[in-house]
């Protein structure tokens, strides 16, 4: 009787109990996929801010604000005074702006939360992309049309290699002539 307890057990049992381990594996990596690459994350910010009142209806250009960006690899959140050149005027009595003045005259930071992030163990140079053309919606998604922004895209190094490798394929409205990024492990892990 033991050996048919036995059998049953591999022939049964084992099986279905591998089947459901393999099966919620798969169906909780794909499920998981877009929170783990920070796909739709667009966190509730300490000021609310418009990037599509400011960079779309206004059309103000991203590095106005973003000063780095052409510099080096970050492309910096814009220090209050940049704010301040148009909100020492400019609706000066909104809730947001009223905030927004209050940080800039105590000299505090505002805490901003971070939208996208390339992982530490990743080298990423901001400015090698828009010194050749690169517009910030290939990564970025249109933020002129986001009243949240939020992450579109992923920054897995699947994706990086992707538009590295064949870019016209990745940007196909992009103008610039650009040629295949590295796609050597030491292009992005220094």
């Amino acid at each position: 009787m033991k050996r048919t307890a036995l059998d049953y057990t591999l022939k049964v049992k084992l099986p279905i109990t591998v089947f459901v381990i393999v099966v919620t594996f798969a169906l909780t990596y794909y499920i998981a996929r877009p929170e783990r690459d920070g796909m739709g994350y667009g966190p509730e910010q300490e000021i609310k801010f418009s990037h599509k009142l400011h960079a779309g209806d206004m059309n103000i250009d991203c590095k106005y604000c973003h000063t780095g960006v052409e510099k080096g690899r970050h492309a910096t959140i814009p220090a209050l005074s940049t704010c301040m050149n148009c909100h020492s005027f400019a609706r000066k009595d909104r809730p947001d702006i009223v905030k927004l003045t209050n940080y800039y005259e105590n000299n505090l930071p505002v805490p901003w939360k971070r939208v996208h992030r390339v992982p530490d163990y990743a080298y990423f140079n901001h400015s090698s992309h828009v010194l050749k053309g690169i517009d910030c919606k290939y990564c970025h998604g249109d933020v002129r049309k986001m009243e949240v922004v939020q992450q579109l895209h992923s920054f897995t190094m699947g994706a990086c290699l992707n538009c590295h490798r064949n870019p016209k394929a990745e940007m196909k409205d992009l103008t610039a002539e650009v040629k295949n990024g590295p796609t050597t492990c030491y292009g992005c892990h220094r």
